[in-house]
């Protein structure tokens, strides 16, 4: 009798199940429209975060019809690969760096000009008007587009495992990883050290394994990155700013509907705000972080910097290679270079 009564309620649940199932299943529907964003960050990151908070509103007040699906971490691919996959449609959307958008997109690299850029008003100024335009123009002429104004990447301060970096004459010979930027292997050649192009992916073994003595990056990165397990000094140099841009591939968004694409860009450009003023703000607390961590923090005459890079073709050479019109934008917001 009692496992007659067993079986039977086994039975009767069983039943409810099957009953539930096809019912909750009615207000579980697929998304109508979906989109994969890859990123080259630590999911700690705020470019990521924030990224992660666009998805869900542009989910939500799409009423469940797009879904953003985000993939931190280079999990698609490093940083080079994600520029050609997002060019032939193999990833929707990517945050990618000026950098590293450079080797595809020269005048990206405009930004990363050395010295060029002392303050955030300059930066948002020349980025939110005319020299962000005129990068944007460029960028989409290549399949991509900008599914909203720039995001910060931050200033870059030189780390290293072997010497403090104090003056340009201590980066003589001084082996040192860079993205694979070309403005940024130039600029370094010019101060005397030896730059090596490395994906970030690879950047903690290449310094934990000493194939290069030190690094360059923006405080945030060397926190979420954990560089400074395998570094020892910080110099503050500020030798350049960079810029995250959140691209899409030009046919995959233009298939979304018209009310879906400004979502989009909405939400892209509300988190956009929010992800600079968390930059912005860890630029200022990561130094008290970090040196808790035993990093110590070497402060530096920028100006000195500048004057030795001046006393190079590094000005020259690059004018050249962005052309007058980007050059004039560009001085026209930083003032007189070189």
């Amino acid at each position: 009798m009692r496992k007659a009564t067993t079986r039977r309620r086994f039975m009767a649940g069983a039943m409810v199940g099957a009953a539930v199932l096809p019912f909750t299943a009615r207000f579980a529907k697929a998304a109508e429209f979906t989109m994969k964003l890859a990123t080259g960050q630590d999911p700690s990151h705020p470019v990521n975060k924030r990224a992660q908070q666009a998805a869900d509103r542009i989910k939500e007040a799409s009423g469940g019809r797009l879904e953003i699906n985000i993939y931190p971490a280079n999990q698609l691919g490093s940083d080079t690969d994600l520029i050609s996959q997002v060019r032939v449609g193999a990833v929707d959307a990517i945050n990618i760096s000026s950098s590293v958008l450079a080797t595809r997109v020269p005048l990206a690299g405009i930004v990363n000009t050395g010295f060029a850029f002392t303050s955030y008003d300059q930066v948002w100024k020349a980025m939110d008007g005319s020299l962000g335009d005129h990068i944007r123009k460029d960028i989409e002429k290549t399949g991509a587009i900008a599914l909203s104004k720039p995001w910060d990447n931050g200033f870059r301060q030189i780390t290293s495992s072997t010497r403090e970096i104090k003056t340009p004459d201590d980066l003589k010979s001084f082996k040192i990883r860079v993205p694979a930027a070309p403005i940024l292997t130039s600029l370094f050649q010019a101060l005397g050290a030896g730059p090596t192009p490395i994906n970030f992916n690879e950047v903690y073994t290449s310094l934990q394994t000493k194939v290069v003595e030190g690094q360059e990056n923006p405080l945030p990165i060397i926190a979420t990155a954990k560089i400074y397990e395998v570094q020892k000094y910080c110099s503050l140099t500020s030798h350049v700013w960079d810029a995250y841009w959140i691209l899409g591939n030009r046919a995959a968004f233009g298939k979304l509907p018209s009310d879906l694409q400004a979502l989009v860009s909405r939400e892209f450009g509300r988190s956009a705000d929010d992800e600079r003023s968390d930059i912005a703000a860890l630029s200022q607390s990561l130094r008290a972080d970090l040196a808790a961590k035993g990093f110590t923090f070497v402060d530096v005459d920028k100006e000195a910097f500048r004057t030795a890079l001046g006393k190079t073709s590094f000005y020259k050479d690059w004018r050249g290679k962005f052309g007058e019109e980007a050059w004039k934008i560009l001085q026209s917001n930083v003032g007189e270079l070189g």
